[in-house]
């Protein structure tokens, strides 16, 4: 018996050899570089072995591959500053030899930039929310705060035009308590009606919540700024319809909006889904921590987005299966919610932005922490880029802060877009390069990334202005493509020329759609 079983062994050890490589020969991948003269440039090989590049000439990756196995060369970080595109030739293959062909190629990127509009506090101040392009072409918008009748926490919302004419729309808290509502911390949707629809995280004629006058509402409000508040949250202690909505709203097939509540719902108030028709109709349709240990998620400050199967995707902050990392989720128009992936932290943790259905019927999205941890300087990972499939399947495309002093970019809390290029477009509230940004960690990107997860930094906020970042810093919103011209527009909390926040649009020489 002991004989037949070593037979066995020296058959299975003869019949599956290790990689291939009996003599444990091994050979170096490597090539040259040309056209460099942006910074940040990583290249991978086989996904990982990360290299940067700093300048032209030959290269070589540290860590050699056996011989036999096979290796593939690809960008995972273009250059910044100028912005540039590299592509890969002759990057795959079977390594017999020592590898010295692979070619790099890198040429500029042609990015213009134009800030179009600095609030000044009097017009409003600090818009955390992107844009909305409206039927009539004009871009509307809010800002957190601004100074009206002395209070500094009201918040407006505004209209803009393409080449930065602003009119304000509304101040809120123009009522006696602000029973109309403050600190609109979201943006708008422009409804099949014409109109806009939103909600503020404070305010409105109920209970106050964190300190301020009430606990937010949602609003409608016309073209020409004539609001009407459709509905005050916390209706009764202890507020199960809700508090503290962070995030837009989104109208559905049905023509209801869908929307969630950061806080309120359950027990401690870990946040609800909701939908509301036009004329002010809420129902709850969820809340969160309805599951032991709050694994179904907690916190959402997100949008949701409907998919092609006419269910709602979304993101919650904390909750889920892996320490309160947040999780993605799909629920029906009915209330049915499935919990598609729970953060854990190495893969991101704590998304604020929501999702985007890519045309390959993906959801991509950010999350402002956890990922691989890099050079980053927190405890965990700086952010990620995720790919989440309908029914849960889940791969981190990036993580931030993969260089020193994070010129990639750091924390990105807004949603992506897709351009009609194909790829992914969005902002990081911190990092980029330093320049003269005065505060720590850099003062924020724009980004693009391919759905494969190539990311290209293409602008570096407060590049201009020197200290005072007149071009703005640290955007939270996501970006808008205007599709007769193919431009980006977005926001900035911060910069400008009284420190209160910027509008910008943004030009890679994308096509029309």
């Amino acid at each position: 018996m002991k004989a037949s079983m070593l037979i066995l062994v020296v058959i299975g050890s003869l019949v599956l050899p290790s990689s291939g490589n009996s003599s444990g020969t091994t050979y170096t991948i490597g090539g040259t570089v040309s056209g460099l003269s942006g910074t940040g440039l990583v290249l991978l090989d086989n996904g990982g072995n990360n290299l940067p590049i700093s300048a032209n000439g030959s290269f070589t990756f540290t860590r050699a591959i056996a011989d036999g196995d096979t290796y593939k060369v690809t960008v995972l970080t273009q250059p910044s500053v100028p912005a540039q595109t590299c592509t890969v030739k002759n990057g795959e293959g079977t390594a017999i030899a020592k590898v010295t062909d692979v070619e790099v190629a890198c040429e500029d990127l042609t990015v213009a930039f134009e800030s179009l509009y600095s609030f000044d506090n009097a017009d409003g101040r600090n818009p955390y929310a992107g844009l909305v392009r409206a039927k009539n072409g004009d871009l509307y918008g809010t800002t957190w705060a601004g100074n009206h009748d002395g209070n500094d926490y009201s918040g407006v919302v505004f209209q803009i035009t393409s080449s930065g004419t602003p009119t304000t729309l509304y101040y809120f808290c123009s009522e006696t308590n602000c029973a109309d509502g403050e600190l609109p911390y979201a943006g708008l949707v422009q409804g099949s009606d014409g109109n806009f629809y939103g909600t503020t995280q404070a305010g409105g004629t109920d209970f106050g919540c964190d300190g301020y006058d009430g606990c937010g509402t949602i609003f409608k409000i016309t073209s020409s700024g004539k609001l009407t508040t459709l509905y005050t949250f916390c209706k009764a202690t202890p507020c199960a319809d809700g508090t503290d909505p962070y995030a837009a709203l989104v109208q559905g097939s049905d023509g209801d909006f869908y929307g969630t509540t950061e806080a309120g719902g359950l027990g401690l108030g870990n946040g609800t889904v909701f939908k509301i028709t036009s004329s002010g109709e809420l129902t709850t349709l969820y809340k969160f921590c309805l599951e032991s240990n709050c694994t179904d998620g907690g916190n959402p400050y997100a949008a949701l987005v409907q998919g092609a199967n006419g269910n709602f995707y979304g993101t919650t902050w904390g909750g889920g299966a892996n320490d309160g990392d947040g999780t993605v989720f799909e629920i029906t128009t009915g209330g049915k919610l499935t919990t598609l992936h729970s953060f854990a932290g190495t893969d991101g943790a704590h998304p604020e932005g929501g999702l985007v259905q890519g045309a390959d019927g993906n959801f991509y999205g950010t999350t402002n922490a956890g990922g691989a941890k890099g050079a980053c300087p927190g405890e965990t990972g700086c952010g990620t880029v995720f790919k989440i499939t309908p029914s849960g399947g889940f791969s981190t495309l990036y993580s931030f802060c993969s260089g020193s002093g994070c010129p990639d970019g750091q924390v990105p809390n807004a949603a992506l877009v897709q351009g009609s290029d194909g790829s992914f477009y969005g902002t990081t509230e911190q990092g980029g390069q330093k320049g003269a940004c005065p505060k720590v960690g850099a003062c924020g990107t724009i980004f693009r990334i391919t759905p494969s997860g190539t990311l290209t930094t293409l602008y570096s906020f407060c590049s201009q202005g020197g200290a005072s970042c007149t071009d703005g810093s640290n955007p939270y919103g996501a970006l808008i493509q205007d599709p007769t011209d193919g431009d980006f527009f977005g926001t900035t909390w911060a910069g400008g020329a009284s420190n209160s926040g910027t509008v910008f649009r943004l030009s890679v020489g994308l096509e029309p759609f």
